[in-house]
């Protein structure tokens, strides 16, 4: 899609006034973010049940999924059962995760659950090239208890193991799981965003349904997963 709008073209001064006075705001949601990871780091949490998920070696306790880390974050991959293709959102998501070794400086790791049956998530995965460890909770209570049940939406939780004890700190679903992802921070630098209708955009800015430009579990599929030549 073209359009022929355009932001008003003005002289370097003008235009760097304009641009303090964004930044202006831009420093204090910076700022604010500060303040609400603070207020995240003194959240109270919940103990939770001994759970066993299953894993590509076969059951897999709750506490042994950090493996040697205190900390644990997990994507709640939504999973349509009987069907070639999951959530779109979900696979697009998770397919910019390809590098995750820095979080073992921080004593954590970051893995997917679904409700989808393990070898079933295995092949997907692999259909997909989705680079992240996955788990399933098709025979185990967790992921209805942590706000992902079968049949349903996609959520983030974190988790933090005290010796074989593991405790639920944060959760969070829909826009929430945003600021985990990159792609959305680098279309939201753009002139013309996400060109979404929902979004407060000038008269004349492209805008199209929300979601009509994310790629489809297959276009992803394509480009990463089995046979796409992708490392």
């Amino acid at each position: 899609m073209t359009t022929d709008a355009l932001p008003p073209v003005v002289d370097e001064a003008t235009w760097q006034e304009r641009l303090q006075e964004l930044r202006v705001r831009e420093k204090a949601a910076t700022r604010e973010l500060d303040a609400i990871a603070a207020e995240r780091r003194r959240l109270p949490m919940v103990e939770l049940p001994d759970y066993v998920l299953e894993g590509e070696d076969g059951p897999v306790r709750l506490a042994d999924v950090f493996e040697d880390r205190r900390q644990l974050i997990t994507y709640h991959h939504m999973w349509f059962e009987g069907q070639e293709w999951h959530c779109p959102g979900c696979t697009g998501f998770t397919s910019q995760f390809t590098r995750l070794e820095f979080l073992d400086a921080y004593d954590a790791r970051f893995v997917v659950v679904t409700q989808g049956p393990i070898d079933e998530a295995l092949a997907y995965r692999r259909r997909v090239g989705n680079r992240m460890t996955w788990y399933s909770t098709a025979n185990s209570p967790f992921g209805a208890d942590v706000g992902a049940p079968p049949g349903g939406g996609y959520a983030v939780n974190v988790f933090l193991r005290d010796g074989d004890t593991v405790h639920r700190t944060w959760h969070s679903d829909g826009r929430g799981t945003e600021q985990l992802s990159h792609s959305f921070a680098l279309i939201d630098l753009l002139p013309y965003g996400r060109q979404e209708q929902w979004q407060d955009s000038p008269d004349g800015w492209p805008q199209s349904p929300t979601g009509s430009r994310w790629a489809s579990s297959k276009d992803i599929a394509a480009a990463y997963g089995e046979g796409s030549g992708a490392d």
